[in-house]
């Protein structure tokens, strides 16, 4: 199948052709680049989301939960659910793909679990690339579920438009929430199964740090904090609302658009670095440091010293 037959069953979201194009880009396939750019001009229309928070927080259910409920509006979803790396395979545990079975019978939606492979924002890089391909296949909706890795998952806020994340009514998850830089990504926070005990007490500690947080900018936008109990589909619809609001509020101020761009920007980044990574360690290079490293170890020479060595060696080639 040539390129531009992939790209056109893609855009009639055959589920089969949309299933190969996710693995050429997971496997860094040579098509992978050719296929993207075919479907760029298709990118751009669907609204991104991504759940996040610590595990067991329910964000499975969850987003189980609002694919429900964007297609009873007759709604398309798409949902990259990032599993930890197998030590095994290399490949994704499929635990979420499990939990969301029933949901991944629908036409209508679209489940591909993936694997972190190391990413220590719990967000594969492949996923961004999913996206875009979900997005071209007309998708209105993809949601990013991710591992919860804690300080490490931040870079979820990078890849979606309005970022969700979960927390439970446990003592000190709030607090926890502040140290972890989640507080700083949050668009809104969903204290979920609230039907435990502690949950109107968690709901006041995160609404009183987001106080201190406030600058009252005329265009600010202040995180709200829900309730929800997804196993049981209860603060669902107004978890659904709360993104509707929050995607209004990004187009109205033109702040869509601008984080947008940032996010291309960001990707821009890290593709170039990671080719640069990847062209620096030639054979020659490699071979350097393994003889320097017994310098190293003997405290003959420093760290610095052998980087800096590699980096100029690399400029005068």
């Amino acid at each position: 199948m040539t390129t531009s037959d992939l790209a056109s069953r893609i855009s009639n979201r055959d589920r089969r052709a949309v299933a190969r194009a996710i693995s050429l880009v997971e496997n860094d396939s040579p098509e992978a680049g050719e296929l993207l750019r075919a479907l760029a001009p298709r990118m751009g229309h669907a609204y991104r989301v991504g759940i996040t928070g610590p595990p067991g927080a329910g964000k499975s259910t969850l987003t189980s939960e609002l694919t429900k409920l964007l297609r009873s509006q007759g709604k398309t979803v798409g949902i990259i659910a990032v599993d930890p790396t197998s030590p095994f395979t290399g490949g994704a545990l499929l635990g979420d793909r499990i939990r969301m079975q029933e949901v991944s019978m629908d036409k209508g939606v679209y489940v591909r679990s993936m694997a972190t492979r190391g990413s220590l924002g719990g967000l594969s890089a492949k996923a961004k690339d999913a996206a875009d391909i979900l997005d071209a296949a007309g998708f209105d909706f993809v949601i990013f579920e991710t591992v919860g890795v804690g300080q490490s998952e931040l870079d979820i806020a990078k890849a979606a438009d309005t970022t969700i994340v979960v927390l439970v009514p446990e003592s000190g998850d709030a607090v926890q929430a502040m140290k972890s830089g989640l507080m700083e990504i949050a668009d809104f926070f969903v204290v979920n199964k609230s039907d435990r005990e502690g949950a109107e007490q968690a709901v006041r500690a995160l609404k009183t740090i987001l106080t201190m947080r406030i600058t009252h900018a005329a265009d600010e936008w202040i995180p709200p904090v829900l309730q929800t109990t997804a196993s049981k589909n209860i603060g669902i619809d107004k978890m659904l609302a709360e993104i509707e609001t929050h995607r209004d509020h990004l187009e109205s101020t033109g702040k869509l658009a601008l984080r947008r761009k940032a996010r291309e920007r960001e990707r821009v980044r890290e593709l170039v670095e990671a080719m640069l990574r990847f062209d620096f360690w030639t054979q020659e290079r490699s071979t350097l440091l393994e003889r320097e490293l017994d310098e190293i170890m003997a405290h003959k020479r420093t760290s610095f010293e052998v980087a800096r060595e590699l980096v100029t060696v690399s400029r005068n080639a």
